[in-house]
């Protein structure tokens, strides 16, 4: 799954990552894993996965836009326009280049982990709803999106949507095609299920 064990895979992580950015880290991991044990993903991909999410987010931005370029699933021209999103696409490439990892359910779920995408894997959606659940938050309303979490995860996929375009907007930013598109997806899906 991967060339280097978990142990070394958290030397790397010490080496490349802040201490806080670090600690998030296995914060991420740690709730990827019981996501995917509560919804039926793999566990070991999950936490894996949790781990390298991060793993280009300190690197600088110039890095991590020419790993991002060079990344299998792609970014986006708006996308390109973000500086803050370069290190998911990077961390992506990083996975399957430096880190040889060859599954493509835990290099989506690198990629996708800020923006979302419409049709995510189980996977894919653990590690997006960890990051934005992990013990290391504090935002207003951390609380009500862990607990939604655990009880529904398309309900839980459609609230962190709305958050992040919520977020998006307030900055002023640019807004992700894949982040639309993710909030299209799951208000589909949960009419779909009414």
């Amino acid at each position: 799954m991967c060339s280097v064990n978990i142990n070394e895979l958290r030397d790397i992580l010490k080496i490349r990552l802040s201490k806080k950015r670090y600690t998030h880290s296995l914060n991420v991991a740690d709730a990827a894993l019981k996501l995917a044990e509560k919804y039926g993903a793999d566990i070991e991909k999950a936490y894996l996965a949790g781990l390298v999410h991060d793993i280009c987010k300190e690197v600088p931005t110039d890095e991590q836009l020419a790993m991002a370029q060079k990344c299998r699933q792609g970014i986006d021209e708006t996308e390109q326009k973000i500086p803050a999103l370069y290190h998911a696409a990077a961390g992506s490439w990083y996975g399957e280049n430096v880190l040889h990892i060859h599954d493509e359910d835990i290099l989506n779920a690198v990629r996708y982990h800020t923006t979302g995408r419409a049709g995510m894997s189980r996977l894919e959606e653990c590690v997006y709803l960890a990051d934005l659940i992990s013990e290391d938050r504090t935002y207003k309303d951390v609380g009500r999106m862990r607990r939604l979490a655990f009880e529904d995860i398309n309900g839980a996929m459609l609230e962190a949507a709305r958050f992040t375009l919520s977020d998006v907007i307030a900055k002023g930013s640019f807004i992700p095609e894949n982040s639309m598109q993710t909030y299209n997806y799951y208000t589909a899906l949960i009419k779909q299920d009414k």
